[in-house]
């Protein structure tokens, strides 16, 4: 058991009063002692406070119940902001949001070169133009989170190995102390899956695995409410798993991964190679499966095959009680939902269809960088 000393009880009493109030948007000082076991007197002074930081305002009083009419405290999601920033393969993305999450502001940058510098020469313009949206947004800001693909060190703030975009040991440092405000960086699935447990169709899950399919496939586990990241912070490159022995190269330098056969790039290369026609993107595969081109139907199916494959094995491995699939595929969750689970659960002596959910993310392509501005909310406020 730890100790907590009396700062620490109020920094967590002020902690649970504006979650609380997050999701009850008013309550008056008695509500929020009833429901949170806190007495009147701690709720008055800790109410005191966040009125005074501008988190929290009097709106006008509930009926009463005898004596004198109770105040009513509103939250205020516009009383702080948060900068969210997502690294893709040809482009950069950011987005400023409120304390509910809500995207007040967004901005894009296509990448010409994958280097250092023009990676954070970007993101310095980008964060520039957020808080320069409106006149309060830094003295509002709590912080930036930066949602990137590969193995990060999150003390060190580097970015240490993205094998898809062929980059190594990218520093953050420099945009720590250039606009003083706290940086945090985090795995690209990682943070889609803290926007799925907090945002999406997985809110307030206890065990769930969310899949990321962009230009690979990484994974974001959560284990009884928690995020697992292992013994370095290394867990969930699933897309490193080999489903086919001495099967496809991978950029990683290894045969067969999964990411080879289920990520967005390998639906994209298998398509090319079977069709005459050249195509860039997936909406473009998915258009002609509906028509009913039999190159896209066959890429489909296939793609489907070494989808559930991998899904299979995560189920086996870590019984879940949901997967969530995120990325540009979760947008035609019509097409592949049904088709997945059957290729899992058929003829599968250990699980049955419901034992674990297979779902499509609600958020689509907004998942990583919502997750990565929820990152600073957290660490302060802990939502």
């Amino acid at each position: 058991m730890i100790a907590l000393d009396h700062s620490d009880i109020k920094t967590n009493n002020k902690k649970r009063i504006i979650n609380l109030l997050s999701k009850e948007r008013e309550l008056t000082k008695l509500d929020i002692s009833r429901k949170l076991d806190i007495s009147v007197p701690t709720v008055t002074t800790i109410v005191g406070e966040l009125i005074e930081e501008g988190i929290v305002e009097e709106a006008g009083v509930a009926t009463s119940t005898g004596g004198r009419k109770p105040v009513i405290i509103r939250f205020l999601p516009n009383s702080r902001y948060s900068i969210g920033i997502n690294l893709e393969k040809d482009y950069i993305r950011a987005v400023l949001t409120n304390l509910d999450s809500k995207i007040i502001e967004e901005t894009k940058k296509e990448l010409t070169v994958l280097t250092e510098n023009e990676i954070l020469d970007i993101i310095k313009m980008l964060i520039e133009h957020l808080m320069n949206f409106k006149e309060d947004i830094k003295d509002k800001l709590l912080g930036i989170g930066i949602s990137l693909p590969g193995i990060i060190n999150e003390d060190e703030l580097t970015l240490e190995v993205a094998t898809n975009f062929r980059l190594k040991n990218i520093s953050f440092k420099e945009l720590n102390s250039y606009f003083n405000i706290p940086i945090f960086l985090e795995n690209e699935a990682n943070a889609g899956a803290i926007a799925e447990s907090k945002l999406g169709i997985a809110k307030d899950l206890k065990n769930l695995i969310y899949v990321s399919i962009t230009e690979g496939v990484g994974g974001g586990i959560f284990i009884d409410n928690g995020m697992y990241k292992g013994k370095d912070k290394r867990a969930g490159e699933i897309g490193h798993m080999c489903i086919i022995k001495n099967g496809r190269q991978c950029n990683c330098g290894r045969k067969g991964c999964w990411e080879t056969y289920a990520s967005n790039r390998a639906l994209i290369k298998d398509y090319n190679k079977k069709s005459s026609e050249t195509v860039k993107s997936i909406n473009e595969i998915i258009k002609r499966y509906n028509l009913g081109e039999e190159n896209a139907i066959y890429v489909i199916e296939e793609y489907i095959d070494n989808l559930a494959e991998g899904i299979q094995n995560l189920i086996f491995i870590f019984n879940p009680d949901y997967i969530v699939i995120g990325g540009e595929i979760s947008k035609y969750s019509d097409i592949f939902s049904k088709k997945i689970s059957n290729k899992v659960f058929n003829s599968n002596e250990f699980y049955k269809e419901g034992d674990v959910n297979i779902l499509f993310s609600s958020l689509g392509d907004d998942s990583n960088i919502l997750g990565a501005a929820l990152i600073p909310i957290l660490d302060k406020f802990g939502f």
